[in-house]
């Protein structure tokens, strides 16, 4: 298989518009949740509304992955943009409360974009390149993670419903380009030939892709990973303000910061060590470096220090920057092209479930104990590290 670098830096730049355009509206949800809830209940109504979504991208995730695996690349990814457009429009009339969660309901039910792409790289690269172009897609979601909320909150003091609106202008654009820029990646001859009343039930491809052994311990490892990372992207913020006190200034200055290393990691740091390591080896290192630094955290418990927290930081991203896009390339290895789709959905539609109920876990134990939690969820990243450095790789013979 030849691989076309030009249809490639296209798909890294549709990510870069999506990640700026969905950034675009973080900082804007409190505000316009808290035009029809009490200010006491905003918090609630937030954590509910992105529960809803991140449900609905459960379900919806797999089913768009088969699709995509029986009708092709192209037509889904168009299909899931423009469900996108449609729930941010929603979003941004915004003139009640349902229909802040008809939006999301809708982008959510059509959340196939990320997956899609995924498979996308998968049936347009060799199997040694695809985990170099995973960690540029990666990056190229960090860029819109640094630039999209300043921009959000400029608009936002336009109007609220400005970078809404904006954000669905740059998924138009997206789709745009996948209509007229993008060929289909997946030959007639190698998608699913058969369509059932099964294709459209999330658990069946579950059964489906869990039962391959290799490939059904290779996603628990990565469910173990995306625990690790959740408690400290959904949880590391409150820690910072609660024990260190730190203003809201030098928090948004460190995710700042945090974003431009996750994006130096994956572009730069990570292709250059695939040049020299092969691709287990890479994710042990990063595994290990997310332990690493999760462990730094429990210390920084006791012992308050802004070097311990400043390390932690700097193996957390590093160690997720390295491990992520080795795991979804080793993963991508594991079935034939018409399973792609459905392989992909299935792993989103994991990191949903982990969105669903890593906060929810993870803010009981800390409301017990801080260090309780950060040692809990060391271990747990541990574990994982002593399960994948005991991993045979054979995962590509799960192909049929």
């Amino acid at each position: 298989m030849k691989t076309n670098k030009i249809n490639l830096w296209i798909i890294v730049g549709i990510v870069v518009l999506n990640s700026i355009g969905y950034s675009i509206v973080l900082p804007l949800l409190p505000f316009i949740v808290g035009k029809f809830i009490l200010p006491q209940k905003v918090v609630v109504w937030m954590s509910i509304l992105m529960s809803v979504f991140a449900a609905c991208t459960f379900f919806a995730a797999p089913v768009f992955g088969a699709l995509s695996d029986k009708y092709g690349r192209k037509t889904i990814l168009i299909i899931s943009l423009a469900g996108s457009i449609v729930g941010y429009i929603l979003f941004g009339i915004g003139g009640t409360l349902w229909m802040l969660f008809l939006g999301r309901i809708i982008d959510g039910l059509t959340a196939g974009n990320i997956s899609t792409l995924f498979a996308y790289i998968s049936d347009s690269t060799k199997p040694e390149e695809r985990t170099k172009w995973f960690g540029y897609v990666s990056a190229a979601m960090g860029i819109g993670k640094i630039g999209g909320p300043a921009l959000g909150g400029l608009l936002g003091g336009i109007n609220l419903g400005l970078p809404f609106y904006i954000t669905a202008c740059f998924i138009f654009i997206s789709g745009v380009a996948v209509y007229f820029l993008l060929p289909e990646s997946l030959l007639f001859e190698e998608r699913t030939k058969h369509l059932n009343i099964n294709s459209f039930n999330t658990f069946f491809h579950f059964k489906a892709i869990f039962g391959f052994r290799e490939v059904r311990s290779f996603l628990i490892l990565g469910v173990l990973f995306y625990m690790g990372i959740g408690v400290f992207q959904f949880n590391f913020i409150i820690y910072l303000k609660d024990i260190y006190h730190w203003t809201p200034l030098i928090i948004g200055s460190m995710l700042t910061l945090v974003g431009i290393f996750e994006i130096v990691t994956r572009a730069l740091l990570l292709p250059r060590l695939l040049k020299h390591f092969n691709e287990r080896s890479v994710g042990i290192a990063g595994l290990s470096g997310l332990s690493l630094g999760l462990g730094l955290i429990f210390v920084s418990v006791y012992l308050h220090s802004v070097i311990i927290i400043a390390f932690a930081i700097v193996f957390i991203i590093s160690g997720e920057g390295l491990f992520e896009p080795t795991y979804i390339g080793i993963l991508s290895q594991s079935v034939n092209e018409d399973q792609q789709g459905k392989l992909q959905g299935v792993n989103q539609s994991l990191q949903s479930a982990n969105n669903m109920l890593v906060p929810l876990v993870a803010a009981t134990i800390y409301f017990y104990s801080p260090a309780m939690l950060y040692a809990i969820v060391t271990i747990i990243v541990l574990l994982s590290v002593i399960k994948y450095a005991n991993y045979i790789p054979g995962i590509e013979t799960q192909k049929k």
